[in-house]
């Protein structure tokens, strides 16, 4: 009995899974020339999938830091090949924090046609073409905003992001995050992308596991096909430390679902049935193997004790 309910048990759990397949479902592959882990460095203190620049530092064993914590710096990390995934998803660990009171200016994610370019947005060039994430720390001009404030901006190459409106004007979408810096847990955001389906943000500083929506749009805009994936960050008479601590990009795709049929189809419906049909076989014939197998060892052992009870006499 024990072995016939442990064989309905896989053949239940085969049959999820077919179902599951059948739906559709989000699945991920890891993006190795993306992603950023300790060491960070190979053996010839080189990165094989990112270069690095300006006042940029690697501590193999913790941290690469954009910045260190003293006035007009500026430090940048870019991908040396593009992403150039349909559908992906990028986490990424970074770390804000310093000994001032006061401090600035923030650090920025990058999914841009150029890279490596260092300039006025956060350590980054200005007139970008792409995607801009920006955790911007310090606040000019923005009336009625709590900051930490992250901000999106889509470039196309010829606007300029305005430092003195801290890019009110061309923000695409955005959140503010109090307690994002010096957060009591590790301090993570997520950035899921499907081409022409949405784009969406989401950060962990709160509660460690706990992950609060920052935006989320069904009308992502276009991410140029040739894109590099960058980290910058810059200080200006205010400074802090900013830290990447990792990067792990994954490519992202729907398992194709089993075509529908169409309502009045009758061979829609008898490829459902026969469908269904296999199923409740597999199952039906798995129960009877089972059973008679059970069958089969309890007339053995009835058997066999029966022939000592005789040889006995």
């Amino acid at each position: 009995m024990k072995s016939t309910l442990s064989a309905l048990w896989l053949a239940t759990r085969a049959w999820g899974a077919a179902q599951a397949e059948e739906d559709g479902t989000v699945k991920s592959i890891g993006l190795r020339t993306h992603t950023l882990v300790q060491p960070y460095l190979d053996s010839d203190m080189q990165s094989r999938w990112y270069d690095f620049g300006g006042d940029t530092i690697v501590r193999t064993d913790q941290y690469i830091r954009l910045t260190t914590d003293h006035p007009s710096q500026s430090g940048w990390l870019y991908s040396r090949v593009p992403l150039t995934a349909t559908n992906w998803e990028i986490e990424v660990e970074f770390k804000i924090h310093g000994k001032n009171q006061l401090y600035g200016d923030g650090f920025a994610m990058w999914l841009t046609k150029e890279r490596g370019k260092q300039g006025p947005v956060f350590g980054n060039a200005d007139k970008f073409e792409g995607l801009g994430i920006f955790f911007d720390t310090y606040k000019n001009n923005r009336p009625g905003v709590v900051f930490p404030y992250v901000v999106a901006m889509v470039g196309d190459g010829k606007t300029t992001y305005d430092k003195d409106t801290d890019g009110k004007e061309t923000e695409f979408a955005g959140c503010s995050a109090r307690g994002i810096r010096h957060a009591s847990v590790p301090t993570k955001f997520r950035l899921t992308y499907f081409q022409d389906k949405y784009l969406k943000l989401e950060l962990q500083y709160k509660t460690e596991g706990e992950w609060s929506l920052c935006f989320e749009t069904n009308e992502p805009p276009a991410i140029p096909q040739v894109a590099y994936l960058g980290f910058s960050a810059e200080t200006g008479e205010l400074s802090d430390n900013h830290d990447i601590i990792s990067i792990n990009a994954k490519n992202l795709y729907t398992s194709q679902p089993t075509s529908r049929p169409t309502p009045g189809s009758g061979r829609g419906r008898k490829s459902a049935s026969r469908e269904g049909g296999s199923w409740s076989w597999f199952l039906f014939k798995t129960l009877l193997f089972f059973l008679a197998v059970g069958g089969g060892y309890a007339g053995y052992t009835a058997w066999r004790a029966n022939n000592k009870r005789s040889h006995r006499f």
